[in-house]
């Protein structure tokens, strides 16, 4: 009787992924060799988080939640069943709650008396190596209990993807921010932070390629029995947004209700915006505009905050209300007054920050609710959605209207997420549920859309 393999996984999609611009990453990342008892300090310091976490869940369940929730058990379990989405089939919802719910750890896979093996070093693959011209994707990956965030390599011209390499992540990835700021250093860094279910913001040197731990955290649960403080988020971290003009400031927005503005180089909040009444699922930095902020709210309000005065910020925002709850927000990289929303009923709106309280136009887009959008900087009225249908559209829009162009079915199960190149605004990378779940797509493969942007054939 032939041997059976191990079981397919039940849960294998990409939540996130990311681009990482050209030219900014090593050519050979380095790869860290750890001394026996450095790795023993890893492997008790994770063995410490994951008691910590059991220490706490026991004191909740003798005494109800923790201090500062704010909630008792009932109300908890009411707001649970209240806001759980129909259409979330993995029910990521109920992920804290479930038993044996802790993703794969350091702990468990690690003996701390033996080193982690090295590949052969003396067989330098020639894709180990990275070129200038190549982007990275960082692709956030879930495996039923097991998170992990795996480096791709894109070269255009040369049509090539493939993974580079992988870590494991301490939490099921939701969103990823590149950014150039490494803390603590004057010179540009090549970093991404990851928000998770786990309210913890993780911060990871993309240029170490064998990092079994991240360079910084953003946050802390707290322990009653470590006398450790909670700072920070106190649920899952939705969406991030990396400041350009004030390389140290990490905007997160939060289960929580929470947007909070990190300082990096201080490891620590900064503002704690809290004008919110339900989670807060997108946010954006405007473009050139450093202090103003956009967020999308599950409350079906877009907020617009002007950051400067942290102690003023909650009532320092101008408002648009749209029907259901707002999936997505993103500036018009070109025409900065400019933004557009998605929300979970597949509709899309376009509206003026200078123009609060109104829209220019509303269009019901998709049947599913929307899990990305792009605008293209070359191409300033070309505009890409895509749904949890699994669909990618293209639209031409204008101030007054936006035309259907071209869509495209990927049979990648429910679409995730949507990123583009930054290099090439046409080239976007989508996550999926299923095979590849990572898919690179360029727009100028349609005819309709070279015709209609008056484009030159696709080579």
């Amino acid at each position: 009787m032939a041997e059976e393999g191990p079981p397919e996984a039940s849960i294998d999609f990409v939540p996130a992924l990311c681009f990482v611009p050209r030219g900014v990453a090593k050519d050979r990342p380095d790869k860290i060799v750890l001394t026996q008892a450095e790795l023993a300090r890893i492997i008790g310091d994770t063995q410490q988080e994951l008691d910590e976490d059991s220490d706490d869940e026991a004191e909740e369940g003798e005494g109800g939640t923790a201090e500062g929730d704010g909630m008792d058990v009932d109300d908890h379990e009411d707001a649970n069943s209240e806001n759980r989405n129909p259409g979330d089939e993995f029910q990521f919802q109920n992920y804290d709650n479930e038993e044996n719910a802790n993703v794969t750890s350091l702990a468990n896979i690690v003996d701390a008396e033996e080193q982690v093996p090295d590949e052969d070093e003396d067989s330098e693959a020639e894709d180990e190596v990275i070129k200038p011209s190549d982007n990275l994707i960082l692709v956030g990956h879930v495996q039923d209990d097991a998170a992990s965030m795996e480096v791709w390599v894109f070269n255009q011209e040369e049509e090539a993807l493939y993974t580079h390499h992988d870590f494991l992540l301490p939490s099921f990835p939701l969103c990823i921010e590149w950014m150039n700021h490494d803390a603590g250093s004057d010179k540009a860094g090549n970093m991404c932070a990851i928000g998770c279910m786990d309210p913890i913001i993780t911060i990871w040197d993309l240029d170490i390629q064998d990092s079994i731990e991240p360079t910084f955290k953003l946050g802390s649960k707290g322990s009653r029995k470590q006398n450790k403080e909670q700072y920070g988020h106190k649920d899952a971290v939705l969406d991030l947004s990396w400041n350009t003009n004030f390389e140290h400031i990490l905007a997160s927005g939060s289960v929580d209700q929470t947007v909070i503005l990190w300082d990096m180089d201080e490891g620590q909040p900064h503002t704690t915006i809290t004008a919110f009444g339900e989670k807060v699922q997108s946010l954006e930095f405007h473009p050139t505009e450093a202090q103003g902020i956009l967020t999308g709210c599950a409350d079906g309000y877009v907020r617009l905050f002007d950051c400067r005065d942290a102690d003023a910020v909650n009532s320092s925002s101008v408002q648009w209300k749209v029907d259901g709850e707002v999936e997505k927000v993103l500036w018009h990289p070109t025409q900065n007054d400019y933004f557009i929303v998605g929300t979970n009923d597949g509709s899309l709106h376009y509206a003026d920050k200078r123009s609060p309280n109104q829209v220019l136009w509303s269009l019901k887009a998709h049947n599913e609710e929307i899990s990305g959008v792009c605008f293209n900087s070359q191409m300033p009225n070309l505009l890409t959605s895509i749904s949890t249908e699994g669909t990618l559209k293209v639209w031409n829009f204008n101030g007054t209207e936006a035309k259907h162009v071209y869509e495209h079915e990927f049979n990648m199960g429910r679409l995730q997420c949507m990123r583009q190149c930054p290099e090439d605004p046409y080239t976007l990378a989508f996550g999926g549920e299923k095979p590849p779940r990572c898919a690179i797509f360029n727009i100028k493969n349609s005819v309709a859309v070279r015709r209609t942007f008056g484009l030159a054939d696709a080579e």
